[in-house]
């Protein structure tokens, strides 16, 4: 929610707005905070007043040691966690126990089995032998994906890019009107304005005129942007909506594994998915970090099954009871025919994705490419294994350039960011700034033929903890878009020289103190 506030400069009356954090959420942070305390504070009187329980505090220790270092996770993960368990007595290994899992809460667990009602069936062996004939290469990417994400391949989609939020948002509410069945909406973040109130007042006449309308919104993304009780006024309009996760002052996993996904289904033959959120700033409308440069995709035909299946899985499991759908979820789509194929995917912890979906795309991308490939990120902060595939491409000779913001969003992320720039560079991969402001695109585009457009960022909390979706394309039509628009980017935006890394003393143990527990944030 915002408040606005008005003062004095000069003659003029200036009016800004703020956004204040509903007391739902404090309430529920400070339950946290004194709950760890209070275990923390136990375990410590424990062993100043019981004779040897220290003993089996150090034992306790060192066998989650032990567990941190067999376990599969990432080394650039575990490296840390190893580092706090032994540096801070008791608080360590109590830490461990409340945040070191990401896998999802037993509640989302037991809803699973309940949710594979609503998947869909899909016969794609001739899409994938149509592949195979036109590029092995690329075959072998799309059957690795739909492996480990449990999505299927898609042809005869049809797809438009969009350069910018603002463009998307007008094709969002033409469809939105052409509603007749259903409307789902994800999103990481929803914000009253001109975007998100554009879009509620179709919301809330379709939802009178029989429309299933349904919306799920992160109850930690949308903290400081909607009042706490946002659902029950929603379902008062007749539209059902739940937060992700709600956020409810349990010392556990609840403040990882957000839902960063953005999707829109429209009666199951209409998707839209990207980089947007629905609030102001994506649009232009609000100017936060200069010119906000963001990018989405719109699907029409079979490939948005994909989307809705994701989406009924994390309404799914937030919702108390399960609805009895007799919608049709997954109609036959004749769209026009369009040459490519397409994989939408989920990413997401244990026991949804036993692998890391997003990482293993990128990589895979990295892997295939023999001239180029172009990426746009908010956010530099990977691990070594990531580092490395971004290397091998560029020491191969691929011209591998990265594009992130010239105005940062978060001060302290973007010094995480800078402090992988000379690693990278000295192996040839070329870093760049948007210099009109903050470019919050997710885009991957390789050779002309492979693309990827979707939620993930180079980051932790993308590649290893929150839900994510996006597409996965070869061959497709709009990628010439996506090009064209990836080089109009590169022409407004600086190139990181070797002598833009010189940096003081001081400058350089931050980046390398943050950098050490950039995995736990």
């Amino acid at each position: 929610m915002k408040r606005r506030y008005s003062y004095k400069a000069g003659d003029k009356t200036v009016e800004r707005e703020y956004n204040y954090i509903p007391v739902r959420y404090v309430i529920a942070v400070m339950m946290t905070v004194l709950e760890i305390a209070a275990i923390i504070g136990i375990m410590i009187v424990l062993c100043m007043h019981m004779p040897y329980f220290y003993i089996l505090c150090y034992i306790t220790a060192f066998a989650c040691i032990i567990k941190i270092v067999a376990s599969d996770d990432n080394p650039d993960y575990k490296v840390p966690w190893v580092f706090f368990v032994l540096v801070v007595p008791i608080a360590g290994f109590m830490l461990y126990f409340l945040f070191y899992s990401r896998k999802l809460q037993k509640k989302f667990v037991r809803r699973l089995d309940e949710l594979k009602r609503y998947d869909y069936k899909r016969e794609a062996a001739e899409a994938e032998k149509g592949l195979a004939r036109e590029n092995a290469m690329a075959a072998s990417q799309a059957k690795m994906l739909c492996e480990i994400a449990g999505s299927h391949l898609f042809t005869q989609t049809k797809q438009a890019y969009f350069p910018l939020g603002e463009d998307m948002h007008a094709q969002m509410l033409v469809d939105l009107e052409r509603a007749e069945a259903f409307i789902f909406m994800e999103y990481f973040i929803i914000e009253e304005g001109k975007f998100w109130n554009s879009i509620l007042e179709i919301l809330k006449r379709k939802a009178a005129s029989g429309v299933a309308v349904r919306v799920v919104y992160d109850d930690i993304g949308c903290m400081s942007t909607l009042p706490g009780n946002y659902a029950k006024q929603l379902r008062g309009l007749c539209i059902e909506a739940t937060p992700f996760s709600r956020l409810r002052g349990n010392a556990d996993s609840e403040f990882n594994n957000r839902s960063h996904r953005k999707i829109l289904v429209i009666d199951g033959k209409v998707g839209y998915t990207g980089g947007v959120n629905i609030a102001d700033e994506y649009i232009n409308e609000t100017v936060r970090f200069g010119h906000w440069k963001d990018t989405g995709i719109r699907l029409e035909g079979e490939a948005v099954w994909e989307l809705t299946r994701l989406f009924l899985c994390d309404y799914g499991i937030n919702v108390k009871r399960l609805p009895q759908d007799s919608l049709s979820l997954y109609p036959t789509v004749n769209a026009a025919p369009e040459e490519g194929y397409l994989i939408p995917f989920g990413d997401g912890p244990k026991p949804l994705f036993e692998r890391r979906v997003g990482k293993s795309v990128i990589q895979n991308m990295l892997s295939a490419a023999t001239r180029y490939m172009y990426i746009t990120t908010p956010y530099l902060i990977i691990d070594n294994d990531m580092c490395t595939s971004l290397e091998n491409a560029a020491l191969r000779g691929v011209d591998v350039r990265i594009i992130v913001p010239h105005i940062p969003d978060k001060k302290l992320v973007f010094e995480m960011t800078k402090s992988f720039y000379h690693r990278l560079m000295k192996a040839g991969v070329r870093i760049y700034q948007y210099e009109p402001g903050f470019i919050h695109a997710k885009s991957y585009i390789a050779d002309d033929v492979y693309a990827m457009i979707g939620t993930i960022n180079l980051d932790y909390r993308s590649l290893v903890h929150h839900f994510e979706n996006g597409v996965w394309m070869y061959n497709c039509a709009c990628i010439a878009d996506m090009k064209r628009d990836m080089e109009n980017t590169l022409e407004k935006s600086v190139e990181v020289t070797p002598d833009k890394l010189k940096t003081g003393v001081f400058t350089r143990f931050v980046r390398a103190v943050v950098r050490i527990f950039a995995p736990m944030l």
